[in-house]
């Protein structure tokens, strides 16, 4: 019996640097490293944004690879994202069948049947993922809103069928409160979407978390107080006074990355809420798009990719900030979700102070 494939480890979904180690094999044989690079460039365009091109790249390796496990699943979830639902259903289900070791494709299928209010597919589809992998903790998640929702549907037809029943209305109440929309503009109860097939043999990937904690290096302010730790051994009182001196710096560093984060942040919400004018400004005049596009041309891309969408959430974690001078660095852990699309990646942005204000100089994925 040939051997299943072992789809990569994607650590972007946890608080870490984000990292690929694709490694998979098919038919028991290893998977060649070309494959593999071609694997990361369609899931990098796709986190770019750049579908059209990445279902292209995908299409052209199926076509001599047509049973590559990894790429049929990336091309499944940039039909999802591109509302072609049908075509994304199909693809999921036949993952299901010749690769029913993978949880994540009953994942997606649940992700579609719940959002045409198909829940008991839904439910069933998330219990078979949950089977493959107990580990699976989206699935467990998705789960959890499915029973949810169907608690809300049968609390709902129970007081159509008797309103009298008091006990009722408060148990649809607390289920209700469970589908607030807590980010600006989010969709009620939206499940998570796979992005990537993850191992069960990783499932305990998040455990990697403490790793990101690298931002703590914010401690660059520390050196202040040692410069003042010399002066209090000499016995002259008089030398106490110039101790204080060395405390504005810190502060100014304190404020320049107050400054940064606040920018990067306004950047984020801007984006969430498809305010172009805003996003836009967030950017210098001598920013410079990737690829060799005009400044012209990828502002067109942006709202064209930004604006129409039902909803946006940018979330940005383990903000680290560098400052030197007139120019910054902003690393962080980025949480992208778009209707049905959730991508974590890391991104770095250059940032240069113009007047009162920074803009961003260059961004770039990964690092």
């Amino acid at each position: 019996m040939p051997k299943s494939p072992r789809p990569r480890a994607r650590f972007s979904f946890s608080p870490t640097v984000r990292a690929l180690f694709l490694a998979a094999a098919t038919c028991g044989a290893v998977l060649p490293a070309l494959a593999a690079i071609e694997h990361e460039e369609v899931d990098k365009l796709m986190q770019a944004g750049k579908l059209d091109e990445a279902l292209t790249k995908a299409d052209a390796f199926l076509k001599d690879k047509p049973r590559d496990p990894q790429m049929r699943f990336l091309k499944g979830v940039i039909q999802l994202d591109t509302g072609k639902r049908n075509e994304a259903i199909a693809a999921f289900t036949q993952l299901t069948l010749d690769a029913p070791e993978l949880p994540e494709p009953y994942n997606n299928l649940a992700v579609i049947y719940a959002s045409q209010n198909q829940f008991d597919k839904a439910r069933s589809a998330l219990e078979s993922a949950i089977r493959t992998n107990p580990s699976y903790a989206t699935a467990q998640e998705n789960l959890g809103d499915v029973y949810a929702r169907l608690a809300s549907q049968a609390y709902s037809k129970a007081l159509q069928l008797d309103q009298n029943n008091t006990a009722v209305q408060p148990k649809l109440a607390v289920i209700r409160t469970l589908f607030t929309p807590t980010p600006p503009g989010a969709k009620p109860a939206a499940l998570v979407a796979s992005a990537a097939p993850v191992p069960a043999a990783k499932a305990p990937a998040p455990a990697p978390a403490p790793a990101a904690p690298p931002p703590p290096v914010k401690v660059a302010a520390a050196p202040a107080p040692v410069a003042a730790a010399p002066k209090a051994p000499e016995a002259k009182a008089p030398e106490a006074a110039p101790a204080p001196a060395p405390a504005p710096a810190p502060a100014a560093s304190t404020a320049s990355n107050a400054e940064v984060e606040s920018a990067v942040r306004a950047w984020a919400s801007a984006w969430a809420s498809q305010d172009m004018d805003r996003y836009l400004a967030a950017y210098g005049p001598d920013f410079t798009p990737t690829g060799g596009q005009s400044r012209k041309g990828w502002e067109e891309d942006r709202r064209a990719r930004i604006v129409g969408k039902s909803s946006i959430s940018v979330n940005i974690e383990n903000l680290a900030i560098k400052v030197d001078g007139q120019n910054a660095t902003a690393k962080f852990r980025q949480i992208y979700r778009a209707d049905n699309l959730n991508v974590s990646s890391r991104k770095t942005l250059d940032l240069q102070r113009s007047g009162n204000q920074w803009h961003i100089r260059k961004e770039s994925v990964g690092g």
